[in-house]
């Protein structure tokens, strides 16, 4: 196969079955692509995508940047299959049985709770295909959950993404807020307090809006950022399983 032909697949999930455990099977470094995954997303946690380097990786193994290289050709594989993991993490409800509502909205918090945990996996979502074996029992649970909706076939991507894309921008927005705040050295709290008292100093209309803010923030409820965050998301999953319902009803 050619360089394009390979670059033309994108995706570690597509190469042969025979390289997905490694050119030659376990090398005398003792390395399998279960333990390298799993070291890729540890330091992913700790120090973020943009630190993140094979030879930063292969440190951690205590192993040579050519050890990692006998079971991905890429960084890109590698990222790719640490994405695929932490979507093992997920807890999938049985799509077949129960209220499709209160499991849509298990597998919604599911995801957000992903996605606040390991900041790094959101820009990754985007740059991969996703189907990996994970992602896809994923994907799988989602769909046989939103046709127990009662919505027609042609509606089913269109509901699917309205609540995931959500989830997928508010879980990427909490994460990355979170990491600002631990990387500053602050709980979320004293950091959004700082970032609220920068904002309302910085010019002159900038109060005002602040003011207007902080009266809907206070009339919404939540003593923390946390719980604030918490009441935002669950009303909005709300909204959408009522739109949802809705558009049933009118079909």
């Amino acid at each position: 196969m050619t360089k394009a032909g390979r670059g033309a697949r994108a995706s570690v999930w597509l190469v042969d079955e025979g390289r997905r455990g490694g050119r030659r099977g376990r090398q005398p470094s003792g390395l399998d692509r279960e333990r390298i995954t799993e070291a890729t997303v540890r330091l992913l946690d700790a120090e973020g995508l943009a630190k993140f380097s094979m030879r930063r990786l292969a440190a951690e193994l205590n192993v040579t940047a050519m050890s990692v290289y006998w079971y991905v050709d890429t960084k890109d594989e590698l990222l790719e299959l640490a994405l695929d993991a932490v979507f093992g993490e997920l807890r999938r409800p049985d799509p077949d049985t129960g209220d499709w509502r209160e499991q849509l909205r298990a597998l919604a918090r599911e995801h957000r709770s992903l996605l606040v945990r390991h900041p790094w996996m959101s820009p990754l979502v985007g740059t991969y295909l996703n189907i990996g074996p994970h992602s896809m029992e994923f994907s799988r649970a989602v769909q046989r959950v939103m046709r127990r909706s009662g919505l027609p076939a042609y509606r089913l991507t269109g509901a699917i993404s309205a609540v995931f894309q959500f989830v997928y921008g508010y879980g990427t927005i909490e994460g990355h807020l979170f990491a600002r705040a631990a990387g500053s050295g602050m709980s979320p709290d004293e950091y959004f307090q700082d970032s609220m008292r920068a904002v309302a100093e910085s010019s002159d209309t900038a109060p005002d809006v602040i003011a207007e803010s902080r009266a809907i923030m206070s009339a919404r409820g939540g003593e923390t950022v946390a719980e604030m965050l918490d009441r935002d998301f669950e009303f909005a999953l709300d909204l959408l399983v009522a739109g949802i319902e809705a558009m049933v009803e009118r079909d």
